[in-house]
Order: C-alpha cells, then sequence, then structure tokens
C-alpha cells in the first residue's frame, strides 16, 4: 500500500498531511505558520520539516511515502514545477519542487492550489467517477479549477481556470483585478455581503437591522438567508439578486465547457438545495446545451479544507 503527501500552502498556514492513495483519506495532519514576510528557501525549509514530522507522527517509515504534492497560491508551471508569481508570498520563478526535492529525496509535483482542491474533489469528493468537473469556491473571492479528460487544465500559460474574473455586468462593480462588473464582484461572499447591505440601506424595516445589531460592519454570507428563512420579504430578495448573479455565471460556465459536474465550496454552499435547486433550474433553463441528454450536474463540494491536501498528494495520478 502506497502514501503521498500533500501540502496545501497558504498565506497564513501551511498544512500537510499523509494520504492514502488507495482510500484518498488524510491519515495524519500538521500545520505550521507561513510567515511569508520571508526568503522563499526558508519557508519551504518548514514544507520539508513538515513533511518529515507527519510522517514520524504517523509511525510510517520514509519509504513508505511515494511522492509530495504541492498546492501554492499564485501562477505555477506545472512542467517545469516553478511558481512564477504568487502576490501575497515572495514567490518570482521560484524552483520549489527541486528544492524540495533534494532535502526530502522523493519525487515533488506542483499546483496551483485552487487547481489542486478541485482535483482532489474531483479524485474523492463532488466529482469522483466523473471525467470532467469543475470547481467553484464561493469565498472571499472566488476560486475555481478545471479538470478536463480527469486532467488539471492550466491553460497555454498556466492561468486559466480564473472563472471569477469573467466580466458578468459590463461597467458593474469594481473587482479587484482590475476590471469592473466581474463574477467575483457580485457570486462571492464578499460580493453578496455588500450587495446585503446595499437593500439593507434601502430597507431600514428589515429583520436583517435586528440580525446584525444595527452594524453593517456585522453582515457575513449566512445573514440574507438566515432571515429569509425567518420569514423576511427584504432577504428573501437579496437571496433571490444573489442566486440570478451565480446562476448567470455558472450558465456561463456551463456553455463555455459542459463539464459533466460543477461543485460549488464556500460557506455559501452549505444552504443546500435553497442554493443548488434554482442554479440548476437555470441551468436546465438556459443553458445552450438544454436539449442534450447529457446535462451537468451542479453540486455541493463534499471534502471542505481537506479537497487542498488530498488532491496535491494526487497530482501524479
Amino acid at each position: 500500500m502506497g502514501y503521498c503527501i500533500g501540502v496545501d500552502l497558504g498565506g497564513t498556514n501551511i498544512v500537510v498531511g499523509v494520504v492514502d492513495k488507495i482510500t484518498k483519506e488524510i491519515l495524519h495532519r500538521v500545520t505550521c505558520k507561513t510567515n511569508a514576510n520571508r526568503p522563499w528557501n526558508e519557508i519551504c525549509d518548514d514544507i520539508a520539516a513538515c513533511c518529515k514530522k507527519v510522517v514520524d507522527e504517523n509511525a510510517l517509515s520514509w519509504d513508505k511515502i511515494d511522492s509530495i504534492g504541492v498546492g501554492s497560491p499564485g501562477m505555477v508551471d506545472t512542467k517545469e514545477r516553478v511558481i512564477v508569481f504568487a502576490s501575497n508570498l515572495p514567490f518570482q520563478d521560484t524552483p520549489l519542487s527541486a528544492y524540495l526535492e533534494e532535502r526530502l529525496k522523493k519525487p515533488v509535483f506542483l499546483a496551483n492550489d485552487a487547481d489542486a482542491a478541485a482535483y482532489g474533489e474531483f479524485a474523492a469528493g463532488a466529482g469522483k467517477g466523473s471525467s470532467s468537473m469543475v470547481a467553484v469556491t464561493l469565498g472571499t473571492g472566488i476560486g475555481s479549477g478545471i479538470i478536463i479528460d480527469s486532467k488539471i487544465y492550466t491553460g497555454y500559460g498556466y492561468a486559466a481556470g480564473e472563472l471569477g474574473h469573467n466580466v458578468l455586468v459590463a461597467n458593474g462593480r469594481q473587482c479587484s483585478c482590475g476590471r469592473k462588473g466581474c463574477f467575483e464582484a457580485y457570486a462571492s461572499a464578499t460580493g453578496l455581503i455588500r450587495t446585503t447591505c446595499e437593500h439593507m440601506e434601502k430597507n431600514k424595516d428589515t429583520m436583517m437591522w435586528q440580525m446584525v445589531d444595527g452594524d453593517l460592519n456585522n453582515v457575513c454570507g449566512r445573514t440574507a438567508f438566515d432571515a429569509m428563512h425567518a420569514g423576511d420579504p427584504e432577504a428573501k430578495a437579496v437571496v433571490e439578486e444573489y442566486i440570478a448573479y451565480l446562476s448567470e455565471g455558472i450558465v456561463n460556465i456551463v456553455n463555455a465547457l459542459q463539464p459533466e459536474v460543477i461543485c460549488l465550496g464556500g460557506g455559501i454552499s452549505k444552504q443546500g438545495d435553497t442554493l443548488l435547486k434554482p442554479i440548476n433550474e437555470a441551468v436546465d433553463r438556459y443553458a445552450f446545451g438544454r436539449f442534450s441528454k447529457r446535462k451537468t450536474k451542479i453540486v455541493a463540494a463534499q471534502l471542505g479544507n481537506d479537497a487542498g491536501i488530498i488532491g496535491a498528494a494526487l497530482l501524479t495520478q
């Protein structure tokens, strides 16, 4: 039985797990702080130390580890196994794989963190058994990864899959990428919070004010959903507006790629059928391929924060 190590490298934490290649389960994990404001090689030294620690604590011998995979923020050249650029980490043309291979004496594979998480869901979660899948994570922004013919699609210059930065509303809300009206500006958790606040500022009688103690800074991605379930009509309008934006973006993805599965992750995805049912209905109604017998299914992600570790560990498969 073989084992591999998955590394989820974030701007705040480094999380490392031992993964069983057969069951695709995480057997043990360790965490350390990234401390991003330091040289890249120091960060890599901590990754190497965590890899050794997670094996030792799980009472495995190092010779049972077949490979190591790293999911990193930024633009990743998966062929040369180099991090081209990462905005929140000191990586620019950083030979991370080669550096770790020298220290750990194991093959080291590399992918963008969103791609690694998508591959985890594809291999062991919501996309298991399919041949193509798109993962969309609804967080502070929108993270996404594309799997085609069971392989991560990275694009010609390794920057594909930034689906959150397709324009949904011409000259709309300012997006962090520099464009206006991006899918992310409306359908991320941040976008939902902004829409919620806009409705609350127009309606001082909505229940949502009571739920946040009269302070817009307390608004979160659950505020409108919770108030809607409690019977507040203004909150219902917020949710309907948000789902309309999200559905338009999902239909665009289906029209461009028509994957077998689109899985939605992030805290908002926990709304279940309240979210998924109208999105699937919109795809059935508006997607160009709606007359095909093969329909894209919109489902909730299953692995949560484990997706990145599992996907990174399985990069060799």
